[in-house]
């Protein structure tokens, strides 16, 4: 004989002491909701009275002079993003630090591997040059 369903009430879902899917959502609705009156009331309630002054890009007071966009050297970016991907591997050392007596044997052998991976990426980077900021040599 198959058991009887259990009784489960209409207003477990909206329980505030059973957390679910339901306040997120509300809370996204709501926020969402706030943000688009702001949005809505400030290009609404603003006065628009453009100028050539007020056209004219901010620099501190200074007049500009020449264009405003100039190129940046290449090993600005390379060494930006190798100091993120360097950043981000710091977190995960960190991260293993924390939990170090849980993980043993076995999570310092694989942190190990990862650092001598680690390390095999910056030899590699710093044997094409990637970190040096001389253009004739570097890039």
């Amino acid at each position: 004989m198959p058991q009887p369903l259990a009784y489960v009430p209409l207003d477990a879902p909206f329980s505030p002491w059973n957390p679910g899917a339901l306040p997120l959502v509300v809370y996204i609705g709501i926020v969402c909701g706030v943000m688009a009156i702001i949005l809505f009331l400030s290009g609404f309630l603003t006065r628009r009275r453009p100028s050539p002054a007020k056209q004219q890009p901010y620099e501190c007071g200074i007049i500009p002079t020449g264009p405003g966009r100039f190129r940046y050297p290449v090993p600005f970016f390379l060494v930006a993003v190798l100091f993120l991907l360097f950043d981000v591997e710091t977190a995960y050392i960190i991260a293993y630090a924390a939990a170090w007596p849980e993980l043993g044997l076995a999570g310092y052998l694989r942190m190990a591997v990862f650092i001598i991976v680690l390390g095999i990426g910056l030899a590699y980077a710093w044997s094409k040059g990637a970190l040096d900021w001389d253009e004739e040599e570097g890039l």
